[in-house]
């Protein structure tokens, strides 16, 4: 099917950021699949009924975005561990346990990075060929690995750490030119080192490197621009500040005045999903910094993925009133905050929540905007 709307304007008024509640059935599967229990064709053909199913989901709330749920992986930082030269390292502490804060993973380059192969583009051609809406593709930010510094980085492989920086943009610039003749034209980053920045203990802490704050802002910024430089023309590409998701648990807190100055105005992206659910994310003050005249959106995340509690639709109106204090009303969009599984064990709701919390913001998107698009 695919998207017949050649002029994608993305993100969209009702988006999401992605990733959804695995069915029992293939929740299942995939524990099976980890420890040899099922072979590749059978988990993949569940993998196969269950995305047909929640691609239909998202069209019947009336989204204008689809994505495939994130349904073939375990984790959102899947993408990493297809990149050759690096290795997972610590799992999250306390992932899965809800309410708790856990550490977030990291990664080791043990290995010259290289992308050797589509990480992405099959997974892609199978959802833009079961959706009329616009197909989106998420994967990890490139800034994952500068996470833990030095101390993660073999010294063998690059005991120049320029070279370093200069292979990973290298990674995501292969796998977005290979999405994009595929028909790619919406692709979303999860980034959690800029929330990470916004909390004033992990700001101090090792796993950051130990670099000066604004220096890491600003490497992130020219990171993330160098691994989205080059892409098709009219793809659209949004990052997602994510503050930790597992299992309804977080890790970072702290509003964005840190890092807003740089994330609105360095950052060459088209929108931007902010988590906003909570105190745990400030107000709405440093979006003061949003560029004037900009084509830029911002995407507020004001319904949880991590309660079950649905929001009062005029309390949702409220919010977005008053962030249109700072932006444009017609550079707004709403989302949940964060995904509703960014584990395959997923977030203390149920589907039937899932689905009532994406009928709320499409219901919201229509009547602040007209179009749910």
């Amino acid at each position: 099917m695919g998207d017949s709307n050649n002029d994608v304007r993305a993100p969209f008024r009702a988006d999401h950021v992605g990733s959804f509640l695995r069915p029992a059935e293939l929740r299942s599967a995939m524990e099976r699949a980890a420890s040899g229990g099922i072979d590749d064709a059978e988990l993949k053909a569940l993998q196969d009924k269950a995305i047909r199913d929640v691609v239909a989901m998202q069209e019947s709330v009336g989204l204008g975005v689809a994505t495939d749920g994130e349904f073939r992986h375990a984790s959102f930082h899947h993408f990493l561990e297809k990149v050759d030269g690096v290795a997972a390292g610590r799992p999250d502490a306390h992932a899965g346990v809800a309410k708790k804060p856990f550490e977030p993973r990291s990664y080791a380059v043990v290995g010259k990075l290289r992308h050797s192969r589509p990480i992405e583009v099959d997974a892609f051609q199978f959802l833009k060929g079961i959706t009329r809406q616009t197909p989106k593709v998420t994967m990890v930010s490139p800034t994952m690995l500068l996470r833990a510094g030095r101390k993660d980085v073999n010294a063998e492989i690059y005991s120049d750490l320029g070279q370093f920086y200069a292979d990973i943009p290298a990674v995501f610039q292969a796998e977005i030119a290979q999405l994009g003749a595929a028909g790619c034209k919406y692709i979303q980053l999860d980034d959690t080192n800029y929330a990470y920045l916004c909390d004033p203990e992990f700001r101090s802490r090792r796993q950051l490197g130990g670099a000066d704050f604004q220096e890491l802002s600003m490497r992130y910024a020219g990171l993330i621009n160098a691994s989205i430089a080059g892409r098709p023309a009219g793809m659209r590409v949004g990052i997602h500040i994510c503050r930790g998701n597992s299992g309804g648990s977080f890790a970072a807190q702290g509003g964005y005045e840190p890092v807003a100055d740089t994330l609105l105005n360095a950052l060459d992206v088209d929108g931007y999903f902010l988590e906003y659910d909570d105190e745990r994310s400030g107000g709405f003050e440093p979006l003061r910094f949003f560029p004037k005249n900009s084509h830029k959106r911002i995407v507020l995340g004001i319904v949880s993925t991590k309660r079950p509690e649905l929001e009062a639709k005029d309390d949702l109106k409220r919010r977005i009133d008053a962030a249109a204090k700072f932006v444009p009303l017609e550079n707004l969009c709403i989302s949940p905050q964060c995904g509703f599984a960014s584990t395959y064990k997923g977030n203390p709701v149920s589907e039937d929540i899932q689905r009532r919390k994406l009928e709320l913001v499409v219901e919201t998107a229509r009547e602040v905007w007209g179009s749910a698009r």
